[in-house]
């Protein structure tokens, strides 16, 4: 089984964890090429495309200044991401054996550097998706990636997942790929997390993350093969609910109300 999972916009370049390898991304000189065109746009047109405040448009007009000097500080993907769902894998507790398996079963999507092994080291950077880049045709990250990306991630989840994908990234990483391409070659199962809200069922974005995250930890440190087994996953009162599930798209609710 592989995992997807989206990366994180909260980055550090520091981490107390040492891992027991590192490798280097597959895409790095597409990434070194993205960060080069970032670097040359202002504050302010940085503002308006990453969407954020004037303080982070000048912190990552920084990140892009220095992205290619060899002294920018470097670290692996699962570590450089800090966001709810990196926390709750909490690779500071991986032993060696765990850092291992992840770099076989697990992918992180990036805008940045397209998608990644968890060992692999990537400098601190901020995109989205949708930006669209004069110098590379006008068209958007999501859609660059596609052609890139696709028929090598379609043959890894084939020899390293045995056909089988867990995609717990969130719904726009679809985009970076050729989904329907993705789906007619492998088996794509998606877990959805609900909790009770008054009397309806509904997905709350942080309890998502959460469980996103446990449920990547469960099957790293567990070393999760068969994908029924995914089944058994029992977090924070959430649990696998059969009545909701249809085919591939299972369901998980918490009872707690």
């Amino acid at each position: 089984m592989q995992i997807l999972l989206s990366c994180a916009k909260t980055m550090t370049n520091k981490s107390k964890v040492k891992s027991p390898l590192t490798s280097v991304p597959l895409h790095k000189e597409n990434a070194s090429i993205i960060a080069l065109y970032m670097a040359q746009r202002s504050v302010d047109e940085l503002e308006e495309m990453l969407r954020v405040n004037p303080k982070i448009a000048l912190e990552n007009q920084q990140r892009y200044q220095i992205f290619h000097s060899p002294d920018t500080a470097e670290l692996p993907a699962i570590l450089a991401y800090t966001g709810i769902v990196f926390k709750r894998i909490d690779p500071s507790t991986f032993t060696p054996a765990d850092f291992e398996y992840a770099q076989e079963h697990l992918r992180l999507t990036s805008f940045g550097y397209g998608l990644l092994k968890p060992l692999d080291l990537i400098k601190n950077y901020r995109l989205e998706g949708d930006i669209k880049l004069e110098e590379l045709n006008g068209e958007s990250l999501f859609d660059y990636w596609k052609d890139i990306l696709t028929t090598d991630f379609v043959s890894e989840i084939k020899n390293k997942g045995q056909g089988v994908l867990l995609n717990l990234a969130s719904d726009e990483m679809k985009r970076l790929f050729h989904w329907k391409e993705v789906e007619r070659n492998v088996r794509v199962i998606t877990p959805e997390f609900k909790v009770w809200k008054g009397d309806k069922l509904k997905t709350v974005v942080v309890y998502t993350k959460m469980c996103r995250g446990e449920m990547t930890r469960y099957v790293l440190k567990n070393r999760i093969s068969r994908i029924e087994d995914l089944k058994d996953f029992v977090w924070g009162g959430f649990h696998y609910e059969p009545d909701l599930s249809k085919g591939d798209h299972w369901v998980f609710i918490s009872d707690q109300k």
